[in-house]
């Protein structure tokens, strides 16, 4: 029972972040770098702390718990720094190759990197069973079926027809950032593997691992705010901030994007806490998470239209790929 919760709460956090780019959509007369750095505020720093504040025991501090792990915090922070490149390139996936296959590609990468490098960087190789393994590749597979109907669209579709469902579509410029998005993204995984330290034994484990989520997302918020207000200065588009009439529009769907971004990692952590009897779906619940991050960024992809004019055959692959995603979600307690 508590392995089903555990799943469904993780599910429904994947369920949100694949939901924030719709928002997203909502935010007006803004550049992507005004409005990607002001629904970061929210996504990576307002509420990984309230989530972190959560984990604080009576009497005790965020600050001296950080203090007392130097080391831990600080290769966390580095992680973190990494991870904002992957954040960076990755809603550029998305812009070149849609929602469903920008996410696919990005995602796939960063599934079985982040699951494999965790483990490997912190001295716990030893956590990567047969079945968690097993359970990687076969994620990879499913992510790999997907990207060959999103290739089969890509080709399938005239180009007048690829530009209305993506606007700046761009197959081969798309694959390249998507797999640098997913290899760059994976270091918010390993960042939470080496922010294992910062806890409290008086925290209940469904909250455990936020005061170390907070510390990737505030990593990932230094290297966007820099690009982004670079991106500013470069576009001169400082004015975006000064329209105050958009304000309380753009900054509504700003903060329900960053909350819905959020919610992954909340509900990954709250997931967590009900797999502890489980070691082998602690190890594999990233990957988990990846995963459902596809789905239901690809059930977006056809809600969006995203996938209108392909053939039933492309349809059939893709959603076998989505069926085998869903199925190695399960897997690895299944061996």
């Amino acid at each position: 029972m508590y392995i089903l919760i555990g799943l469904l709460i993780i599910a429904i956090g994947a369920f949100c972040q694949s939901s924030s780019y719709v928002p997203i959509n909502k935010i007006k007369a803004w550049s992507w770098e005004s409005y990607w750095i002001v629904q970061g505020v929210f996504a990576w720093l307002l509420f990984p702390l309230l989530g972190a504040l959560l984990a604080v025991p009576n009497g005790e501090s965020l600050f001296a718990l950080f203090a007392a792990n130097p080391k831990a915090s600080l290769l966390t922070i580095l992680f973190g720094v990494l991870w904002g490149i992957g954040g960076l390139t990755f809603g550029l996936s998305m812009r070149y190759l849609g929602v469903a296959l920008g996410q696919s590609l990005a995602l796939g990468t960063c599934s079985a990197l982040g699951a494999i490098l965790g483990p490997v960087f912190t001295g716990h190789a030893h956590d990567l069973t047969a079945s968690v393994i097993i359970g990687v590749v076969v994620t990879l597979i499913g992510i790999a079926i997907i990207g060959i109907a999103g290739a089969m669209k890509a080709a399938a579709l005239p180009e007048e027809a690829r530009k209305k469902a993506v606007k700046d579509f761009n197959f081969g410029k798309g694959i390249a950032v998507a797999l640098l998005a997913g290899f760059m993204s994976a270091c918010f995984n390993i960042g939470l593997s080496f922010g294992e330290p910062l806890i409290w034994e008086a925290t209940p484990d469904i909250f455990k691992s936020l005061p170390a989520t907070l510390l990737v997302t505030f990593g990932g918020f230094l290297t966007n705010a820099v690009y982004c207000f670079w991106q500013n200065a470069r576009n001169k588009t400082w004015r975006d901030y000064r329209q105050g009439a958009l304000w309380k529009h753009n900054l509504l769907f700003c903060a329900l994007a960053g909350l819905l971004w959020y919610s992954q990692f909340f509900g990954l952590s709250i997931g967590k806490g009900f797999l502890t009897d489980y070691p082998v779906l602690i190890t594999f619940s990233w990957c988990i998470l990846m995963a459902l991050n596809v789905v239901f960024s690809n059930v977006w992809g056809i809600l969006l239209k995203e996938w209108k004019g392909v053939n039933k055959k492309t349809v059939t692959i893709l959603l076998i790929g989505l069926a085998v995603l869903i199925f190695s979600t399960f897997l690895p307690q299944l061996i």
